[in-house]
């Protein structure tokens, strides 16, 4: 299985040498402490000196004070859970700054063209650029949603999976598709979509190939206005059957709604029910426009939503109702989206950028900072539906991002975490996944991140103009 690999390249991470007498003996890291210690958990604990006992991969004990044992010291750094981004795509590293001043629908017609032109050896170097990017930002766990399939190429999603295991960061990749091309009334070129039994073969082999800890697979048919009805529900019953997790872009533009009003007779929403989508097994891109029954609606059901500002402000598509969504229950989480709609794969980024725009909707109390945090790691865990991530609690992974609070940008801030948020965004100073360090020292320990900026400027000039 292509998610072993990562466990496999985890093996052999230590944290320090140990000497007696002439010779020197390599044990595992197991314990943080004098941290800052943010645990995102349901009662918002944080300890001033916390610690955190780390056990097979493992966060086995949390607490105050002097840790029981040897513990090597974080000098007051701040420690969070590890980032959890819930959307994006990665291969859209590759065509950034194109369609700068177009909105959702002209920038896909300007770029689909260009991403036709896209296999394997392209898609794992944008893969790598986009993982380090989020891994340099504190993510541990990436969702991709990988929708473009150029007929004859192969071994796509395949790609992303290695670049992941690859960096040493958990992915939840999606099989994603479009099956409704121009000719009969979608956006999308008819070269760029597939047969519903070519998806949905393709989704269930690849469901085979990930282990679900470090490598999962999500179904991802791409938005109202590229699929058809039967691929949305056939679509849902096979991973439903399979116990995967559905994704799709929902309610993201104006447009969007009046191409369902006119081909549906209906709005965006009301063709996720009609379709047998709103159910607690699926989470939604973006969710703009939305009626206040509508959001009351996922909250009832149990629909998830992926918050992605930056994206949303870039293709001036509006603002997401963020403040209402989480009172009326509905589980939210950040993401980085395109890096062809954001330029940047930075998750703290959107930590922040979360903040303002709520700010901007709802005035100062729309939300914390450290609400906009807890979008970013137990908000885009419960997303997920992943348990075993998201907060620093005994029994869940330890998938954690160490902050450093000494640098200009936090100077003289009276609560460094609040301060971290408002400063954004920063490098993360070091980032363990499953307790093994996948950054240290704001380096990515597994990988030359010139080596791949490198390869990612090669590939990307392989893709034409658009």
């Amino acid at each position: 299985m292509l998610g072993l690999e990562l466990e496999r390249l985890a093996e052999g991470a230590w944290a320090e040498d140990f000497h007696e007498g002439n010779c020197t003996v390599r044990v595992p890291m197991t314990t943080l402490a004098h941290a800052r210690l943010v645990t995102m958990d349901d009662a918002g604990t944080e300890h001033g000196n916390g610690w955190v006992r780390i056990e097979d991969g493992v966060v086995a004990e949390v607490g105050s004070g002097e840790p029981p044992g040897p513990a090597e010291d974080l000098r007051g750094a701040v420690m969070t859970p590890g980032l959890v981004n819930t959307h994006h795509h990665l291969y859209q590293t590759l065509t950034r700054a194109r369609a700068q001043d177009a909105g959702l629908f002209t920038w896909l017609r300007t770029l689909y063209p260009v991403w036709a032109q896209i296999d394997a050896e392209t898609l794992y170097a944008a893969a790598r650029t986009g993982i380090a990017e989020l891994a340099l930002s504190g993510c541990t766990t990436v969702f991709d949603h990988h929708y473009v399939f150029p007929r004859g190429v192969s071994g796509l999603v395949e790609a992303e999976l290695r670049a992941a295991a690859a960096l040493g960061v958990r992915i939840v990749a999606s099989r994603g598709s479009m099956d409704l091309g121009v000719s009969d009334g979608g956006l999308p070129p008819d070269n760029l979509v597939e047969s519903i039994d070519e998806v949905l073969a393709d989704t269930e082999r690849l469901a085979g190939l990930v282990d679900g800890a470090t490598a999962q697979i999500a179904v991802a048919p791409c938005s109202p206005f590229s699929v058809t009805t039967r691929l949305m529900e056939e679509s849902a019953a096979l991973a439903r059957r399979l116990g995967l997790r559905l994704h799709t872009h929902l309610a993201e533009t104006v447009e969007e709604e009046a191409y369902c009003r006119k081909v549906h007779d209906c709005t965006p929403v009301e063709y996720l029910e009609r379709v047998g989508w709103l159910e607690g097994d699926v989470w939604c891109a973006h969710c703009i426009h939305l009626s206040q029954s509508e959001i009351e609606r996922f909250g009832e059901r149990g629909v998830g939503v992926a918050h992605c500002p930056t994206s949303n402000l870039r293709l001036g598509a509006g603002i997401a109702p963020v403040r209402e969504l989480i009172d009326a229950g509905v589980d939210v989480g950040l993401g980085v989206d395109g890096s062809a709609s954001n330029e940047r794969s930075d998750l703290f980024f959107e930590v922040k950028q979360a903040l303002l725009v709520a700010r901007g909707r709802g005035g100062p109390a729309a939300m914390t900072a450290r609400q906009a945090l807890h979008l970013a790691t137990q908000g885009g865990a419960r997303v997920l539906g992943r348990a075993d991530i998201g907060s620093i609690e005994p029994g869940k992974r330890a998938d954690l991002a160490i902050w450093r609070i000494d640098g200009l940008e936090l100077g003289g801030a009276a609560d460094p975490v609040a301060g971290l948020v408002f400063a954004g965004p920063h490098r993360v100073d070091r980032l363990l996944v499953g307790g093994v360090e996948v950054v240290a020292g704001g380096r990515l320990v597994r990988a030359d991140e010139e080596e791949i900026a490198r390869e990612q400027r090669r590939q990307a000039a392989r893709l034409p103009a658009a």
